[in-house]
């Protein structure tokens, strides 16, 4: 008797364990539910829509207290907008993002009368931005982006009031501002080789974008290609007769350092023949094995590509002699 209820005590364990799992799951999903309503909530708010124009005093207003802002906003490219006769007031001005003015104004000033984005959350700031950013130019995929994910807002790299005209009203030139954050690749940037952006003939955004994208690591893609390589290394792209499976398949990043390398041509090895001898070997691979007669104790044989000049495709030769 004692051997049959054994089982029955265990399923009833087993149902009651179920249940309050179901109801650990279930309160944690509705305070997730009720957090996301809360953030959207938040955001709704931070980029509610226009209020009446009555309620819109001008950038001019702002001017009387904020004069210091004001001229430096007079520098940048927003400051342009103002100058537009046909634009609605809710558009243009220091109103366009900080909201209409006249209940601040009326406050002598009153901070809670206003939008001041030190109360707001980073996505709230960016929405702020992308309410006349998103889907212009290369702004289109931002939610998508590193930064959105990480809480990286506009205003941690673009300064909306100045206070010097620079280039994109960044708070600072590239790529001091990308080294910032990115300080691992300020490293790789002093190696020997590398590509010229400290000496400032490339930039950072030149390969990668800032706003977003559904490539890794938000690289630019070129015309055709899979990499952001071929918009300066052109002769590199193909399409070829005989393909190098290595470039289509992993890309120039498979054997090339894209920011710095101790070896030449960014190589990630410091012979052209260790890197060839990853993949072409006898030891299980789907690349031709190296011919036997390729002696790796011979001097002549060290150096693929003395022979095989065309690596990266040839249109004549499935060996890439030439």
């Amino acid at each position: 008797m004692k051997f049959r209820k054994s089982p029955l005590k265990a399923l009833l364990f087993v149902l009651l364990s179920g249940l309050v799992i179901c109801g650990l799951v279930g309160a944690t999903s509705r305070a997730y539910s009720k957090s996301q309503k809360t953030e959207q909530a938040k955001t709704s708010q931070a980029t509610s829509s226009p209020a009446p124009a009555d309620e819109y005093v001008g950038a001019e207003t702002c001017k009387t207290c904020h004069e210091d802002i004001y001229n430096n906003f007079k520098k940048t490219e927003h400051f342009k907008l103002t100058l537009y006769s046909n634009w609605k007031v809710s558009d243009k001005g220091c109103e366009s993002c900080h909201g209409p003015g006249k209940a601040h104004v009326d406050g002598g000033g009153d901070k809670t009368k206003i939008r001041t984005f030190q109360d707001l959350a980073p996505k709230q700031i960016s929405e702020v931005c992308l309410r006349c950013h998103a889907g212009r130019e290369e702004h289109n995929n931002y939610k998508r982006g590193e930064h959105w994910r990480n809480d990286i807002s506009c205003v941690n790299c673009h300064n909306p009031h100045g206070p010097k005209a620079t280039n994109k009203m960044l708070t600072d030139k590239e790529p001091a501002l990308c080294f910032s954050c990115h300080n691992e690749m300020k490293s790789q940037f002093s190696m020997p080789f590398h590509h010229k952006v400290p000496e400032g003939a490339m930039k950072c955004s030149d390969c990668h974008n800032p706003h977003g994208g559904f490539e890794l690591k938000q690289v630019r893609l070129a015309t055709g290609a899979d990499t952001p390589c071929m918009k300066c290394h052109a002769d590199k792209q193909g399409p070829f007769v005989f393909e190098h499976a290595p470039l289509r398949v992993e890309g120039c990043v498979i054997c090339h350092n894209p920011h710095g390398s101790d070896n030449p041509k960014l190589l990630k090895r410091n012979e052209v023949r260790q890197l060839c001898l990853e993949c072409h070997t006898d030891v299980g691979t789907i690349a031709p094995n190296t011919p036997s007669f390729h002696n790796q104790a011979t001097a002549r044989f060290q150096n693929c590509t003395t022979c095989h000049a065309r690596i990266h495709g040839s249109n004549v030769d499935r060996f890439f002699f030439r």
